[in-house]
């Protein structure tokens, strides 16, 4: 193992060591004094299987069958969620086979970031975790269940399934994925047309042509941003069957692979006499491999939220500079868009999970002693599935890649380390994902331009008042003032005046995700504006100095100067409208950016 991997393990367990063993307690006295369907009244019984089939009501009162509870954020809005329509009666037929029962136990809220871009909605984006972990948490209240089955894919669905799902950690549990669709325009030309449409080169209509082309059936995403990243973690951690994430919708291998899962977590439950329930697969160990995996593939910056917030719900204590340090370590070894030309499907034929495990697991940068749910150690997923003679089997995955412009081995990285970068300095502290960043624009000094709303930017391009260098600072859009959208509004503008040849970078207190982009951007900074943090402090015309190789985050402006400036005060009401009004008292609860953004965060650390 790579000395930096183990150092960060053992620290990450000496840390958490208190709130692991509460943790691991609660899971223990559920798994074995909790009420499970043969405890139940028989009239709380009677109610659980009423809505079955008198085969699976029989089925059910044998205490050697298993139940498994399909939890599912479907919709079909979301691309890569229509899918789903069909799988709980697949998984329920599966189960039947071999004498399970599967039930639906709870959908949960899923909403499209792509839709939400910036509307209003988007404010409503962190919250909706939170919202998905509690929905999760009822669907799993009946205790009716020996095991669970999680469908989802996107952005804050699947970091908030799994929340939910560890404070049920007696329950053996596996996500089940829906695949990416095929490919369509290439996400470099919808970028291009994009870019053209802010400068008024290319119309509506063009520009619509483009992202129709580019979103165009079912299936995530093409584009590595947080859904796929989410992905590509579930693998890592072992969540997933093996090779599972990056198949496509809608195929005969997709849908043998979603029969088996099905049948899979049966033999992980207590009757199968292999009991390995989630809390025992989540733990340090496969959190640093999240974390490793991430910094290799240049992960969603939205991952610097969810995985400190998924850590905290299995008990562990992970933080920001655990994952700067891993980064530091760890080879680039793919490129796919926005960090380079490819899409997923690219990363798949290169070589996909399997090739990249191996080359990680090769270099000591992973961890293999780990509890999957394929089994123990994370060898099992350098393998891949295939179809024979329609039935499901593994094989050994490629040892080398098929196109190392997209997929490399350690030998020959991208860049000796990850594409996380931990910004700290006299603005506070907050992330950079440098791996879509070209060398020669990681290094901005220039003066603050400053916005509290991405309509004021656009607003100055089109007036053509940012035709120089600068550094924009757009502040309360942290967790605790908006809820924390996405800025993808101001990404075009940006992109433009880069290309111009200005130095331009961003500083903001809120999220940029999986999508960040080539331009310099300091995310996710904290303490945040609202709760009176530096960028509060700081006027138009201040020199900040953003580097992204050496990790600065700092404005030029003497200590005492800046500590004796009234900070400013969030005039725009955006707390109403959209349902926005509804979510007042969880955005009071969030955490900052470094702790998650959570409004579970501090009861969870508090539990005895």
């Amino acid at each position: 193992m790579h000395p930096r991997v183990l150092e960060v393990t053992d620290r990450l367990i000496a840390r958490s060591r208190a709130t692991r063993e509460r943790y691991l307690t609660m899971i223990h006295a559920a798994a074995s004094d909790g009420p499970q369907r043969g405890k139940l009244q028989c009239a709380n019984f009677a109610h659980g299987v009423a809505g079955c089939g008198s085969e699976d009501k029989q089925t059910l009162r044998l205490m050697n069958a298993a139940n498994v509870a399909i939890v599912s954020a479907y919709n079909d809005m979301l691309s890569a969620h229509q899918p789903y329509q069909d799988y709980p009666e697949q998984i329920k037929q599966a189960l039947r086979e071999i004498g399970s029962v599967g039930q639906f136990a709870g959908g949960v809220p899923a909403m499209c970031d792509g839709v939400t871009q910036g509307e209003p909605g988007m404010e409503l984006g962190i919250a909706s975790r939170e919202v998905i972990a509690m929905s999760t948490a009822v669907a799993l209240s009946h205790n009716m269940f020996d095991a669970a089955l999680f469908l989802g894919i996107c952005d804050k669905i699947v970091p908030g399934l799994l929340m939910g799902a560890l404070r049920f950690g007696h329950l053996p549990t596996l996500f089940v994925p829906a695949g990416p669709m095929p490919s369509g325009l290439s996400n470099k030309e919808k970028a291009d047309v994009r870019q053209r449409y802010a400068e008024g080169k290319a119309t509506r209509d063009e520009l619509l042509e483009a992202e129709m082309s580019a979103y165009h059936s079912p299936g995530t995403c093409t584009f590595y941003g947080t859904a796929n990243t989410n992905q590509l973690l579930m693998e890592v951690m072992g969540l997933h069957l093996p090779g599972a994430s990056f198949i496509n919708p809608n195929t005969p291998l997709r849908d043998a692979l979603t029969r088996e899962a099905a049948q899979q977590v049966t033999r992980l439950t207590k009757q199968s006499g292999q009991f390995m329930p989630l809390g025992l697969i989540v733990d340090e160990r496969c959190l640093v491999n999240a974390v490793v995996a991430l910094s290799a593939t240049g992960g969603s910056t939205n991952h610097t939220l969810h995985m400190p917030a998924i850590a905290q719900a299995a008990g562990i204590q992970l933080t920001w500079q655990d994952m700067a340090d891993l980064s530091e370590v760890v080879p680039t070894l793919a490129h796919v868009y926005p960090n380079g030309s490819a899409d997923i499907n690219h990363f798949q034929a290169a070589g996909g999970m399997s090739l990249l495990i191996r080359e990680l697991l090769k270099a000591g940068l992973l961890h293999e002693d780990v509890n999957t749910v394929a089994g123990h150690g994370l060898s099992r997923y350098t393998r891949e599935p295939f179809l024979e003679e329609g039935k499901l089997v593994w094989r050994d995955g490629p040892t080398k890649s098929h196109d190392e412009s997209v997929l490399r081995p350690v030998a020959r990285p991208y860049s000796p380390e990850g594409g996380l970068r931990l910004m700290q300095g006299n603005l506070g502290r907050g992330v950079m994902k440098v791996s879509a960043v070209a060398l020669e624009h990681q290094v901005v000094e220039a003066p603050a331009r400053v916005f509290e709303d991405q309509q004021e930017l656009a607003d100055a391009f089109k007036a053509g008042e940012l035709e120089c260098d600068f550094v924009a600072v757009m502040r309360f859009q942290g967790p605790r003032s908006n809820g924390m959208p996405e800025l993808h509004k101001m990404t075009p503008f940006l992109g433009v005046l880069q290309d111009r040849g200005f130095k331009v970078a961003l500083v903001t207190d809120g999220r940029m995700s999986g999508a960040s982009g080539k331009i310099p951007a300091a995310i996710h900074v904290c303490p945040e504006a609202f709760d009176g943090g530096p960028l509060a402090r700081v006027r138009d015309g201040d020199v900040i100095r953003v580097d992204g190789q050496t990790g600065e985050l700092r404005v030029l402006v003497e200590d005492a100067e800046l500590a004796a400036r009234e900070p400013a005060v969030d005039t725009l009401n955006n707390a109403v409208g959209c349902g926005r009004e509804l979510f007042s008292f969880m955005r009071l609860a969030f955490s900052s950016a470094e702790q998650g953004a959570s409004a579970f965060t501090g009861s969870l650390e508090s539990l005895k």
